[in-house]
C-alpha cells in the first residue's frame, strides 16, 4: 500500500506524530523545519535524522520537501485550489 491512511492523515492534521515510526517522526519534524521562515534545522534534529537516513537520502528528502513547499506557496500566491483528489471517508 502506498500513501497515507485516513487515520494517518487525521493524525497529521491533529499534529499527533506519535502514531508514526521514529524515522517518520523525524521526517515530519524536518518537513516542518523546512517550511519555517527562516529555515532552521537544528543540530539535534539533524543528529536524529542521521540515525535513520544516509546523507544522500537526506538530500533527496529535503529536496522533495522543499519542492512541495515551493508548490504549496505558489498555489497560495495564485489562489490555486484543490482538485478534490482526496476526501476523508466517513466512519460508519
Amino acid at each position: 500500500m502506498y500513501g497515507l491512511s485516513d487515520e494517518e492523515i487525521a493524525a497529521l492534521l491533529n499534529r499527533d506524530f506519535e502514531k508514526f515510526s521514529a524515522p517518520e517522526r523525524a521526517l515530519l519534524r524536518l518537513a516542518d523545519a523546512l517550511a519555517d521562515t527562516p529555515v532552521n534545522v537544528s543540530d539535534e534534529l539533524y543528529a536524529e535524522l542521521r540515525k535513520h537516513f544516509s546523507e544522500v537520502e537526506l538530500i533527496e528528502l529535503a529536496a522533495d520537501a522543499a519542492q512541495e513547499n515551493y508548490r504549496a506557496r505558489w498555489n497560495r500566491a495564485f489562489d490555486v485550489g484543490s482538485d478534490a483528489l482526496y476526501c476523508v471517508i466517513p466512519e460508519r
